[in-house]
């Protein structure tokens, strides 16, 4: 990781210092870039959240070989973990490499890992038209995402999704105040529950919602037919001010946990960090900055790494907590 980390440092300069702790305090206010919006403070807050949440070690126990499989909308994963919708390489981390190149590397890294990756949308059309292409080359084995366009737009891109051969797709809500869209004036826009549901009724594919923090929005997904919510404030880059994911998932998770697929993004940058969110109530979580630092990097192979990486650390945490299986994380492994 040292290797992969070095080598996307020189080619992300000037869009990311790849710093030893991703924690968006020296990138604040760099959108577009890697940073969080305005003061920083909604990335900020997604690491402090979590980072205020400590472990209870626990030894005594028999637990030597943790179970880190999982299963949920269908697909089964080696942990409960998928790589975040990312795109854009040449105006937000500074086009070392290719948009085809980079998400390429990322849904077949995860899809030789038994991961999920997961692409994104964008104004250029080649951040959707590379993510397609890269599921379909998987044989449908990642989950594309779509901004909420107005719906001629909207419902053409879910027909491309449609024909990666995919099972599931997802809509970034939180993308609706994204000042780039807006500076290349096309900007995107909130959607009603009724509008969601139009989506859902229109297609087999089951269906995300990133973007929720708020049991409000919870409860809307779960009215119009979602089946899987995502718990984020899009990495601190729509609003200001928002709170850690970490702070409102258990509340969410309480709300509509037992109904529909809760996963989770924000901070997250290590194995104990995913055992963490699955303590607050999260099904599965996503991790974007450094799978796409990681992709930079060292390609396919700088994400296998990561993954390996982080499969290390979560079996490692589990042990130290005496957690025997991510599909049972006790929240009383927290303090």
């Amino acid at each position: 990781m040292q290797e992969i980390r070095k080598s996307a440092k020189e080619k992300m300069k000037g869009y990311c210092r790849v710093c030893p702790v991703c924690n968006g305090k020296a990138c604040a206010g760099e959108v577009p870039g890697m940073g969080g919006l305005g003061t920083g403070s909604a990335f900020v807050a997604n690491m402090e959240a979590l980072d205020a949440m400590r472990f209870n070690m626990k030894l005594v126990h028999n637990v030597k070989e943790p179970v880190t499989e999982t299963e949920f909308l269908g697909l089964s994963l080696s942990m409960p973990l998928m790589a975040a919708p990312i795109g854009g390489v040449s105006f937000n981390m500074g086009g070392g490499v290719s948009e085809e190149d980079y998400i390429d590397a990322i849904v077949s890294g995860c899809k030789a890992k038994g991961l999920i990756g997961c692409t994104g949308d964008g104004v250029p059309p080649v951040i959707h038209e590379a993510g397609y292409a890269a599921i379909k080359k998987a044989g449908g084995h990642g989950i594309g995402f779509i901004k909420p366009w107005e719906e001629k737009e909207f419902f053409e891109k879910l027909e491309k999704a449609e024909a990666t051969g995919a099972s599931v797709f997802g809509v970034d809500i939180d993308a609706a105040g994204l000042v780039t869209l807006a500076k290349m004036g096309r900007p995107v826009t909130p959607m009603t529950v009724d509008d969601l549901s139009k989506v859902i009724k229109s297609t087999s594919m089951k269906f995300i919602l990133k973007g929720v923090m708020t049991v409000h929005d919870a409860l809307c997904a779960k009215e119009a037919g979602a089946d899987a919510i995502v718990v984020s404030n899009h990495g601190g880059r729509v609003l200001d001010s928002t709170p850690g994911t970490a702070e409102v998932l258990p509340e969410i998770a309480e709300a509509v946990g037992g109904e529909m697929t809760i996963l989770v993004d924000g901070g997250i940058r290590s194995g104990g960090d995913i055992l963490k969110m699955l303590a607050l109530g999260a099904h599965g979580v996503m991790i974007g900055r450094p799978f796409s630092i990681a992709a930079v990097g060292g390609l396919q192979q700088g994400v296998e790494t990561y993954i390996e990486t982080l499969h290390t650390q979560l079996v490692q945490a589990m042990v130290l907590t005496g957690t025997d299986n991510v599909n049972r994380v006790e929240s009383g492994i927290l303090r």
